[in-house]
This record gives structure tokens, C-alpha cells and sequence, in this order.
């Protein structure tokens, strides 16, 4: 895995639907390398911080290698870097081999997984398109949020290496179909592994135990 390139965003206000709605979604590629902290990536804003950011979603990271298939998905071969909203776009990111818990260098920094992506309205805005968060849900690549165990900087062209693999396994997307897809096999026994896990975010705590009624 590698970093082919460090995208962020200050806030802005777009119509959509007949509405102003206030996002950080476009992002653009900088220059690095920029400094990773707590909360966020030096030069990028949330609009939203009640679903965006935070200790839990402080980097999003989306594998290059998925853009082909959405160019097909949505008719559209122009899709920069960042497109997805993602703050590091990755060569070889996989969602079913990254786990919840496990501890990435990139650059100087030190990231762990804390949960999947799931997508809001703003994605289905950012590409026009109504039907886009239910087919990003359907195809179960959904990149990774890390939280930050060190801050430090991260540039082009650094590597991602797993430094700790956590031992319970649960992958991003074994998390993910079991979340979504009703014909995941032994989807509750992997949400209640993973809600046992103290690294998994407490978002996706929260809607585990509303799923599970625990």
C-alpha cells in the first residue's frame, strides 16, 4: 500500500435539491507533507462534526484501485484524486485484509482501523446521483477510517505497512456485510466479536447494539 496522494478541503456551500448544504466532501489533492493529528489531516475541515471527523475518523483512506470500477458505475472517467472524500488516496487499499484494531505506519504517523465507511447523502450530491450511496454500500469496498496513536507526517509516496495486526480478525469488509447484507454468513456473531472490541469506534458501537438490541 501506498500513498499516491493527500487530499483535503476547507468547508464550502453547495445547492443541492433546492438547499444550501455546507460540506467538506470535495476534496482536492496538496503538497505535502502535511502533519496527521488527532482529529484531523493540517488543512482539511468537516462541516459536519457530529458525523465527520473526531478521535474515530480522523484520516479516511480509499483505495485507487476501486476508481475503475465506479468510472464504469457512473459513466465518468474524469475522477481525480479525492473524489471519494477521501484524505489519503491509496494504492492497494483492501478492505478484506485491513482488520478493525490494527496498527498502520504511514509516514511518521501511527494509525489504527476504527470502522468502514458508511456513506451519507453528500456522496449521492458529490456525483449527482441518487442511487450512489446504496451502490457503494452494495459493493462493500469502502475504505477505512483510521484513528491517530501518533501524530506525524505523511507524504506522496509513503508506504502503509501494518505494524500490529490485531488478533480477533475482523476485517473491514467481513464488518461491513455483516452490517448490510442479510445473507452474510454468521453476520451476528461477527457484530457482537467486533462490538466487544474496545478499538472499533463507538459509532459503530451504538448502531450495533440498536441492530442487535443488546
Amino acid at each position: 500500500m501506498k500513498v499516491l496522494s493527500i487530499n483535503v478541503s476547507q468547508v464550502k456551500t453547495v445547492q443541492y435539491l433546492d438547499k444550501e448544504v455546507t460540506t467538506g466532501f470535495y476534496k482536492r489533492p496538496c503538497d505535502g507533507p502535511v502533519t496527521v493529528r488527532k482529529h484531523n489531516i493540517d488543512g482539511d475541515k468537516q462541516a459536519d462534526l457530529v458525523n465527520h471527523g473526531g478521535e474515530s475518523k480522523a484520516v479516511y483512506a480509499f483505495s485507487y484501485h476501486h476508481y475503475e470500477y465506479w468510472k464504469n458505475v457512473f459513466n465518468e472517467n474524469d475522477l481525480s484524486f479525492g473524489a471519494f472524500g477521501e484524505n489519503l488516496t491509496v494504492s492497494h487499499l483492501d478492505e478484506n485484509e485491513l482488520c478493525i484494531g490494527d496498527q498502520v505506519r504511514c509516514g511518521t504517523a501511527l494509525l489504527q482501523v476504527s470502522q468502514p465507511r458508511v456513506p451519507c447523502f453528500k456522496f449521492a450530491m458529490a456525483f449527482n446521483n441518487k442511487q450512489a450511496p446504496k451502490l457503494f454500500i452494495q459493493n462493500f469496498h469502502t475504505g477505512v477510517y483510521f484513528r491517530v496513536l501518533e501524530e506525524g507526517l505523511v507524504n506522496t509516496e509513503d508506504e502503509l505497512s501494518i505494524e500490529q495486526k490485531h488478533p480477533d480478525s475482523v476485517t473491514v469488509k467481513t464488518l461491513f456485510q455483516a452490517y448490510f447484507d442479510k445473507n452474510a454468513d454468521d453476520a451476528e456473531n461477527t457484530l457482537l466479536k467486533a462490538y466487544a472490541m474496545p478499538e472499533l469506534s463507538s459509532e459503530w458501537k451504538n448502531d450495533i447494539k440498536q441492530k442487535l438490541k443488546l
